[in-house]
């Protein structure tokens, strides 16, 4: 499994993402617009703007605020327009990273951007360094006391999940990307309790850090996860689980 899947489920075994609810909240909220923005407000014909109110639901964030992001986005309210991005760099021992931001203010952006690489170790590379090692799929997670391993696998499986995992304290499934919805409500019809169901950039191969190639690199995931404009962090690192566990504390 990739390093940064490794890192989000310690966190949150450690509670670190609920010390950080507003801040999910806000980073939900821009998601939410720029679905509704670009593919509508009606979530049964736009999957992009579903997945975000999934995302929104299970982060316990209140109806009203989903229903105020969606009329912004459609311009029934108004709001900040805000612009997609993909920033590639590398981080510690070439490991590569993979950075979607949604700003309205994309040259201030990438000059923090930048600054958040060169202070941590890496450097921010040219468009195309590094997206084609990632490969965009659906991901979902269930806890592992919501569902038995063996009948959600072959749920997941019979639904058309692609893979199935249960190393890393939580059950992951991975579908393509375009299957995610799909399977996502063929699981809820089945009483699961899903806990994540998101679109992902899945690395295709991982770069191994220990000592302090480990530590700056989890120093620059964070300080790139904390940007209030980055929306998400995908990177190739594969470090040990008790590094992990050890940075996190």
């Amino acid at each position: 499994m990739s390093g940064h899947s490794k890192w989000a489920s310690i966190k949150r075994k450690k509670g670190k993402l609920d010390a950080q609810r507003g801040k999910a909240f806000s980073k939900l909220i821009k998601e939410i617009t720029v679905a509704a923005r670009t593919g509508g407000g009606d979530p049964d014909g736009n999957p992009r703007l579903r997945v975000a109110i999934a995302a929104a639901k299970a982060a316990n964030m209140p109806q009203d605020n989903i229903k105020r992001a969606i009329l912004k986005g459609t311009g029934e309210l108004p709001g900040t327009q805000y612009e997609e991005a993909y920033y590639e760099g590398y981080g510690p021992g070439g490991v590569a990273v993979l950075v979607m931001v949604l700003t309205d203010n994309k040259n201030r952006t990438v000059a923090e951007i930048r600054h958040i690489f060169v202070k941590n170790a890496g450097n921010l590379g040219e468009a195309g360094c590094v997206g084609w090692m990632f490969e965009k799929k659906g991901y979902i997670t269930v806890d592992f006391d919501k569902a038995k391993e063996e009948e959600l696998m072959d749920l997941a499986i019979d639904a058309g999940a692609t893979d199935f995992s249960s190393d890393s304290g939580i059950y992951e499934i991975y579908t393509d990307y375009v299957d995610l919805d799909k399977i996502r409500n063929a699981l809820e019809k089945k009483g699961v309790e899903i806990s994540t169901a998101e679109i992902t950039q899945i690395p295709q191969s991982t770069v191994k850090l220990e000592g302090k190639a480990a530590e700056q690199m989890i120093r620059l995931f964070e300080a790139l996860e904390e940007h209030d404009d980055v929306q998400k962090v995908y990177a190739n690192f594969d470090i040990d689980d008790k590094i992990l566990e050890e940075l996190s504390a």
